[in-house]
């Protein structure tokens, strides 16, 4: 699979992360099939959280890979911290960042992390308290690369200012049926729904400052109320999508996500199945590029409009 190069560092990653949430949901020797899956189709960046099955997924997935050093080595892994429940909070003080990657760790059976992000924002968050977590984590060698989910671009800004490692990572959903980040830059200057900034022309922020996009929820629409492709509520849409990817030989499947991957700010998409005949179907996005026009099209079909 090729390669893109993640934010403003020299590491380089696949355009597909593996993202696992789910596992849990397999029985150990699917799990062991699925991972294999994922390696074998050249997806191994892993992308995990402490919250993910309260931090089983994580557990699961370490004994699903075998990690042993020499498999560590040919693995991209990626967690996140500071969701917590009941009461469902976030905390992104220094104590509890140190303590949740200690876990992070130990559940993975790894010394270190690839990428840490801050999972989603924490209204009393202080940069500061982060700043030293972060300097603590990367000197002792447990994280190398740091970033956030759902952050807005003065929330980068304001933690930026007080870390001494680059933001690399925003997660932040993305997908044909959830195109607000793309659609609030088409209406600019226009009275209508889809000319509302909600995040603060976040997409521009991370082009501008070289951090890479991790689109998460490629094929649901609203805010987990099902999967777009295949459902009668999309009849345009699907019809497109089918025309598309009979075009390029894949299945719509594979065309959703290369709508995400064809926008030039090169974003990395984050997969939710635990099928490997469906994670294949979304690694093959990776080789197609689709036409300014399909691209377009896709996006009208979704109910967009053009201005």
């Amino acid at each position: 699979m090729k390669q893109i190069r993640l934010g403003s560092s020299e590491f380089m990653v696949p355009p597909i992360a593996v993202g696992c949430m789910r596992i849990n949901s397999l029985g150990e020797a699917e799990a062991e099939r699925f991972v294999e899956k994922a390696l074998e189709l050249g997806a191994n960046f892993f992308d995990h959280s402490d919250v993910y099955g309260m931090g089983r997924c994580e557990e699961i997935f370490a004994k699903a890979v075998h990690m042993t050093p020499s498999v560590r080595e040919k693995l991209i892994l990626q967690s996140k911290c500071g969701i917590l429940k009941n009461p469902a909070r976030y905390d992104f003080s220094k104590k509890h960042i140190l303590e949740a990657v200690d876990g992070i760790l130990s559940r993975l059976e790894t010394e270190y992390l690839d990428i840490l992000l801050l999972h989603r924002p924490d209204a009393l968050m202080e940069p500061e308290e982060v700043a030293e977590a972060f300097d603590i984590l990367h000197s002792t060698g447990k994280v190398r690369h740091f970033g956030v989910s759902n952050q807005n671009p003065m929330q980068m800004q304001l933690l930026q200012k007080y870390l001494h490692q680059k933001i690399l990572v925003n997660q932040l959903q993305f997908s044909i049926m959830h195109p607000y980040m793309a659609s609030a830059g088409i209406n600019v200057n226009m009275v209508n729904d889809s000319a509302v900034n909600r995040d603060g022309s976040v997409l521009d922020y991370c082009r501008l400052n070289d951090i890479t996009i991790q689109a998460w929820s490629p094929f649901q629409y609203g805010f987990f109320e099902g999967v777009f492709i295949g459902n009668e509520k999309f009849p345009e849409l699907n019809k497109k999508l089918d025309e598309i990817a009979e075009k390029y030989g894949v299945t719509s499947t594979t065309i959703a996500v290369a709508w995400i991957l064809r926008h030039p700010a090169h974003m990395q998409a984050i997969s939710g199945t635990m099928k490997p005949g469906r994670l294949e179907e979304i690694c093959k996005a990776a080789d197609i590029t689709l036409t300014r026009e399909e691209w377009y099209e896709i996006y009208t079909a979704a109910g967009n409009v053009i201005p």
